[in-house]
């Protein structure tokens, strides 16, 4: 029995995973249910998966983050303590995270080899060029997406599915969170 790997991202309704500007943490939108629901989503045993680019990014915004701070949300503090792999050819052990693993190597190879010895369900929370490679290659399972009620057209950075291939999306899940955030579980296949 193989793992299920479920690609988790946050999105602007323009698909922009994070934006510049004046935006805050959630562009500003997060609210009780959204951050219960995550709570529950990552108390749930499960190895995280990240690429060198969001590794770097998640630890430089703890660092800089204060335990007052949205960064440091309940969810986040969670994610943070679950084990990991960190797939990267350019970081260099040992890494600042709790329970982390660095593999080197091609991460479809690491990551086809995760979902055959993992006993618990595998998880990246952005990770966006790997995860756009993983999909490529059929491994990802799952993409959560949580939509935010947003277009940022002029600040938006990281294009979550700049460059991709072509999907056909199969809708398992969704809910709204808060009145207004919509989160969808698609099963992607490869058009």
């Amino acid at each position: 029995m193989t793992a299920t790997y479920t690609f988790d991202v946050f999105s602007s309704l323009d698909g922009y995973g994070a934006a510049g500007g004046d935006w805050t943490g959630y562009w500003g939108k997060q609210g009780p249910e959204l951050l219960d629901h995550r709570l529950a989503l990552y108390g749930e045993e499960q190895r995280m998966v990240f690429g060198a680019n969001t590794y770097r990014a998640f630890t430089q915004m703890l660092a800089s983050s204060t335990e007052k701070s949205d960064v440091r949300d309940p969810w986040v503090t969670r994610m943070r303590n679950l084990p990991a792999t960190v797939v990267s050819r350019t970081l260099e052990g040992p890494l600042d995270w709790p329970d982390a693993t660095l593999v080197s190597g091609d991460a479809v190879e690491v990551v086809a080899r995760l979902k055959e010895e993992s006993e618990v369900p595998l998880r990246s929370h952005g990770s966006l060029s790997l995860n756009r490679a993983l999909m490529v290659a059929g491994l990802v399972d799952r993409v959560q997406v949580t939509l935010f009620p947003v277009i940022t057209g002029r600040t938006g950075l990281d294009r979550i599915f700049q460059d991709a291939a072509d999907f056909d999306l199969e809708l398992v899940e969704s809910r709204t969170l808060d009145g207004h955030i919509q989160e969808l579980v698609y099963r992607p296949t490869l058009h």
